[in-house]
């Protein structure tokens, strides 16, 4: 009787044990199915945390900086992380192979180190632009050729590219309007636009804001010029942290040619080293592959800043055709270039006026340029989780 009873007791405390962990089981279980955001976790649980995100609208900028092309798209934390996500998403391509990472790399400043980037339907005509400080503009238009209006028109046309996202409705592939319900019929999504939105409804629109707030957080402000900006007045003040090449360099991209400089200011504006909305054509005409080819409606380049990589190498080829692959070459191109008849959209800076007249720089002249330009280089962007691939580690 003692043993049966002895035995009865250790059995129901199995059965009672068993039990509660059958209801902690389904507890969860239900807690996981009733959780609205268990696909945003299960795809991404290791690279974003909602509790926790990453800072994307309250950045440090250096008071110097004062350019700004956000207009009234202000980023904020939770629709850049969903523009991180689009940014890396290759279902934005009609066969699931090509994001806009795939051509905008973190590691070369969010450009390619590759010529031209691989789509779905065959290579891009131009050499993919940096994207790094693309906020930081004076000039609104984007693409080299500056035939889109805003940021939020830019961030859209290459996924309707026939050649890089495929979503043109060209020659049989689907149409932009067919990308929308592809996006809310995947999980994640689904719960990203309703926590963003309210709703799970993906437009062109939120697509727009969410990508261009995720492209304007990307920026790069821990170069050695702007530790050195930092400790002066103005720009022609020697920087304190500057070697006397770098601090020729920097007087010789500022001051004009007749004041024994470079002029590259006059189109690349310090401290924010962004284009001139009114620069023309830099004289480069020729297209990727073929330099009898003409293009002569390039007008616009990226910011100057992260030429280099932290590693001290270039950020791919150089121009929209990737005609040089140095940045002697670059500067050789602008000590001696002249006005030509085919290209009838030439800068007349760049030529003394019109009278092709050379900048006349030294060995010395070139190096220095090339040390200060090396300069405005940082470190953090190319590592920075915030804009890494959110569907690795997952």
């Amino acid at each position: 009787m003692i043993f049966l009873l002895s035995f009865s007791m250790i059995y129901i405390s199995c059965n009672d044990d068993d039990s509660q962990e059958y209801i902690q089981i389904e507890e969860e279980q239900e807690e996981e199915n009733n959780d609205p955001y268990a696909a945003i976790k299960q795809n991404f649980g290791n690279t974003i945390d909602l509790d926790n995100l990453y800072d994307y609208a309250n950045q440090q900028i250096p008071n110097y900086i004062t350019k700004d092309n956000s207009g009234s798209n202000q980023i904020t934390d939770i629709k850049a992380t969903l523009g991180r996500v689009l940014f890396y998403d290759k279902n934005l391509s009609k066969d699931n192979t090509i994001a806009c990472a795939s051509c905008h790399k973190q590691e070369f400043a969010f450009s390619d180190n590759l010529l031209a980037s691989p789509g779905v339907n065959g290579n891009t005509e131009r050499h993919s632009m940096r994207l790094v400080n693309a906020r930081f503009s004076e000039e609104t238009h984007f693409f080299w050729d500056e035939r889109a209006n805003t940021l939020e028109d830019q961030v859209i046309l290459p996924i309707q590219s026939h050649v890089e996202m495929g979503f043109s409705g060209e020659d049989g592939f689907p149409s932009f309007e067919e990308l929308f319900p592809k996006l809310e019929a995947i999980d994640y999504y689904q719960e990203f636009f309703k926590l963003v939105y309210g709703d799970e409804n993906v437009t062109p629109v939120r697509i727009q804001e969410c990508l261009a707030q995720f492209v304007r957080s990307i920026q790069s402000f821990d170069s050695k010029y702007d530790e050195g900006r930092a400790q002066v007045q103005e720009e022609f003040q020697p920087f304190p942290n500057f070697t006397m090449q770098e601090n020729q360099g920097k007087l010789l991209f500022l001051q004009p040619p007749p004041n024994g400089g470079a002029g590259c200011m006059g189109c690349h504006r310090a401290p924010e080293f962004d284009i001139d909305p009114e620069s023309l054509n830099n004289g480069i005409i020729g297209v990727i592959g073929d330099e009898t080819e003409l293009d002569l409606i390039v007008t616009k380049s990226p910011s100057l800043r992260d030429l280099f990589n932290a590693n001290g190498e270039l950020n791919g080829p150089m121009m929209h055709n990737g005609k040089f692959t140095t940045l002697e070459e670059v500067i050789e191109h602008y000590n001696t270039v002249s006005a030509s008849p085919e290209n009838t959209n030439l800068d007349p800076r760049l030529t003394g006026g019109g009278n092709n007249q050379g900048l006349n720089l030294t060995a010395e002249d070139k190096a220095a340029l090339i040390a200060f330009l090396k300069t405005l280089g940082g470190t953090d962007m190319y590592t920075n989780p915030k804009w890494s691939d959110p569907f690795e580690n997952n």
